[in-house]
């Protein structure tokens, strides 16, 4: 059960403000038109479908990477793409709203 929480971002509460004071990237892997729709200022928009063909836009592999989508799901699923493809620290953030709020604390 770890296992599925900490994909599904239910696991370690992670300090996202804390994270983005030191550097990290948000990558928001909805697609253009949800993203175009509303999203985290400074956050980049690599669709989950895409985001395999499309690691050459992301930083050095050692760069703290949070990703969010609509709910988690999606973002799970790139945490897993980019943790396989060698990048050392990625947090799943979720939805990226929820993730926004958790911002402004």
């Amino acid at each position: 059960m770890g296992f599925l929480q900490n994909i599904l971002g239910l696991g370690p509460k992670a300090d996202y403000k804390d994270l983005m004071t030191k550097g990290a990237l948000i990558v928001d892997v909805r697609s253009k038109g949800e993203f175009q729709g509303g999203h985290i200022r400074g956050s980049i928009n690599i669709p989950l479908d895409q985001l395999r063909n499309e690691l050459a836009k992301l930083p050095k592999k050692d760069r703290t990477i949070i990703t969010c989508c609509a709910s988690g799901m999606r973002s799970a699923s790139a945490k897993t793409v980019l943790e396989s493809n060698g990048y050392a620290d990625v947090h799943n953030g979720g939805g990226w709203s929820s993730l926004q709020n958790k911002l402004k604390v």
